[in-house]
């Protein structure tokens, strides 16, 4: 017999080769695990080629680490059927470990199967040098190669099924189970080559035609390492996108969780606001109705609050509505909700077991209130005035509950306040108030006297003016100038907004116009659309005709919508902005982290633009949550190529920070108030004889 030997620099790197095969086959078996779909099959489609790849190079490397006293060579056929077994094999093997479960039983067949395709590999590999006369083995070393291969085969599935999932420490787990893999691979290999006799007349048939050369161990080695390589970098990266994406969508959750719940909460005291009471008194209702029994809506309102807020400021005076928010929720029970519906006004919903439970209950509020609240180093005394409205007995709808308990509160008021009153049919006066404002507000337009205000916005960075919004006032005979506020709600619910929102389109388009004209023809004009003017079926033709009637381009128009306005009705609200859109109209999402918004319509909706609510601005000094919230919208918009505007801008701190934050136009009170057109353009021009000396000492 010939005694053979082998080259210790080629053995060391078959070993080599074996530990990096068996770890590139754990890191897929990772990437198997998390994959979905199809995805599945590609990545077992690639693993079975890298690391069939990777054990029949060891294999070969192996092979070629042979020394015998006469020249070798491969048949190329025979060798390429070797490779095919190791990529089946392979194959077979990633194919078991991603399956949801392996059994004992399951994992003794795969090992069986794996280690005959890898045990068929390596002797049709021997096979492939056509020795003459045959390869002779020694039948124990045979059947303990045969042995090592199953028992390889079977701890690798064990250990890849094991390991497939990302734990602590999973990656060094996987390098020192791939040394144990690797090394129990060659073992088999070179077992069953010291199983191989060869006779002293043996010849190798394929040396003559087959593969052979100097340099044939290099090509395979730099091959195999490369696909190896590619395989584990492509692992590896994909995780780590995976791992990015995981995060991101992670980010994108609680960010939708976010605004829904700010879209159901007053941004200041954290309680429930007018659209989450609607919704459980609404349930309160059903739960009496079905199950009898009665609950009290007690309007809250503060007395001596304004004096505060004009003595303090607005800051002391909002941190005020906190403490009394928090002192009246601390003496809540877990079935009651105490909710703010703005300014200095809140609304407890209390269940009752009889009526007269409320008597006391409301005494309990007034008490409260009225003992002294110790703020940023103040002692402060209001008082409050209760307005109590029983159901069944004082309304049959949510709105008609809200609407008696505050006719009930300013009763109390009426009566010398820090006190609390039911409701009573008499006490409606309001109603009727309110349908004089209401015969009023008709004739207002064609009294001519609904005027619009402008106030400007301006570039972040450069400190020009970029536009302005134009803003609602109604000249009132007796009670002089109002604010939107005092009446919109009234118009809304009438119907009158339509006319008046037609009046303020064409007078803002009218005067953008003039302004065009005189050059300003880079500024835009914004108007607020109010939901139900949004909803109404003529807004598309309105727009085109206010723009073609004063011949302005359709991009010096933006249209501000509520981002709960467009929410409430997605699919619709898609068709509508997309007309828009598609006429040249900018459009503007307006008040952006006070409503409900789902992100996946957010991206779909044709905006321009993002409009932040001054609520977040006006704390940005002094609350993180706040900071952090307009970064992300912020953030949110540049992703979506939205201009982000921010509103309500008072201090230069607000200003500074907005600006580094990456806004493209501010507004508020410390740049410009809301004025007339003639004085609007004589601030206007002030502002660019400030700003244009300034550039040009730059």
């Amino acid at each position: 017999m010939l005694i053979s030997s082998y080259s210790p620099a080629l053995v060391a790197i078959s070993l080599c080769v074996a530990i990096l095969a068996s770890y590139t086959a754990l890191d897929l078996t990772g990437r198997i695990a998390t994959a979905k779909g199809r995805t599945v099959y590609l990545w077992i489609a690639g693993g079975a080629l890298a690391m069939g790849v990777g054990v029949w190079s060891m294999h070969f490397i192996g092979m070629l680490a042979l020394r015998l006293p006469f020249a070798l060579g491969f048949d190329a056929g025979i060798t390429a059927l070797s490779l095919l077994i190791a990529v089946l094999s392979s194959g077979f093997a990633l194919w078991l470990v991603s399956q949801p479960r392996l059994p004992v039983w399951q994992l003794a067949f795969g090992a069986l199967i794996m280690g005959a395709g890898i045990s068929c590999m390596h002797y049709t590999g021997m096979a492939a040098m056509r020795m003459t006369p045959g390869i002779d083995y020694d039948p124990a070393l045979f059947g303990a190669s045969l042995l090592i291969a199953v028992a390889a085969s079977g701890a690798a599935l064990w250990i890849a099924f094991n390991l497939r999932r990302n734990t602590p420490y999973v990656r060094l787990a996987r390098g020192g189970a791939a040394m144990v893999m690797g090394v129990a691979i060659v073992g088999m290999h070179y077992t069953g080559m010291a199983a191989a006799r060869f006779a002293d007349d043996s010849f190798c048939g394929a040396a003559l035609n087959g593969l052979s050369g100097r340099g044939l161990d290099n090509l395979v080695l730099v091959t195999s390492l490369a696909v190896l390589i590619i395989a584990l970098l492509t692992s590896l990266l994909d995780a780590r996108l995976q791992a990015r994406t995981a995060a991101l969508a992670h980010s994108l959750t609680l960010a939708n969780q976010e605004l829904t719940h700010l879209a159901l909460h007053d941004m200041l005291t954290g309680l429930p606001n007018r659209t989450l009471l609607a919704d459980r008194i609404t349930q309160a209702m059903q739960a009496v109705r079905e199950q009898g029994g009665c609950f009290a809506l007690m309007f809250i309102d503060l007395d001596g609050f304004k004096p505060v807020n004009d003595a303090f400021g607005h800051h002391l005076g909002d941190l005020l509505l906190r403490e009394v928010g928090q002192r009246l929720r601390e003496d809540l029970r877990s079935q009651d909700t105490l909710a703010r519906i703005g300014g200095d006004e809140f609304v407890l919903l209390v269940q009752l077991t009889q009526p007269q439970d409320a008597l006391g209950l409301a005494e309990r509020q007034v008490v409260l209130i009225n003992q002294a609240f110790q703020v940023a180093e103040h002692d402060l005394k209001i008082s409050a005035s209760v307005g109590i409205a029983l159901f069944p007995g004082n309304g049959s709808t949510p709105q008609e509950l809200l609407m008696n308990a505050d006719a009930a509160m300013y009763h109390a008021k009426g009566l010398g306040k820090n006190g609390y009153s039911f409701f009573e049919a008499s006490m409606n006066t309001n109603a009727r108030k309110q349908l004089q404002l209401l015969q009023d507000l008709r004739n207002a337009l064609e009294l001519d006297q609904l005027q619009l205000y402008y106030q400007p916005k301006f570039d972040a960075v450069s400190g020009m003016p970029v536009g302005a919004e134009a803003l609602l006032r109604w000249e009132h005979p007796q009670q002089g100038l109002l604010l939107p506020a005092s009446f919109i709600e009234l118009a809304e619910k009438t119907g009158l907004i339509i006319p008046i929102g037609d009046w303020v389109l064409n007078e803002a388009c009218r005067q953008m116009s003039a302004w065009y004209a005189e050059g300003y023809e880079d500024w835009r004009i914004a108007v607020n659309l109010s939901a139900l003017q949004f909803g109404h079926a003529g807004l598309v033709k309105s727009v085109a005709a206010a723009l073609a009637r004063h011949r302005l381009p359709a991009n010096s128009l933006t249209l501000e919508i509520t981002e709960t306005t467009a929410m409430s009705d997605a699919d619709a609200s898609m068709t509508v902005l997309q007309q828009l859109s598609q006429m040249g109209v900018d459009l503007s999402i307006d008040d952006f982290g006070t409503g409900y918004s789902s992100l996946m319509y957010l991206k779909r909706l044709p905006a321009n633009e993002l409009k932040i609510d001054r609520g977040f601005v006006r704390d940005l000094e002094h609350d993180s949550d706040d900071a952090a919230i307009v970064s992300a919208i912020v953030a949110l918009g540049q992703a979506l190529g939205l201009r982000i505007v921010a509103e309500g801008v008072e201090t230069d701190a607000q200003q500074h920070f907005l600006t580094r934050l990456g806004c493209n136009a501010l507004q508020g009170y410390l740049l410009g108030h809301p004025l007339p057109a003639t004085d609007f353009m004589a601030d206007i021009q002030r502002a660019q004889a400030l700003v244009m000396p300034d550039k040009c000492r730059a």
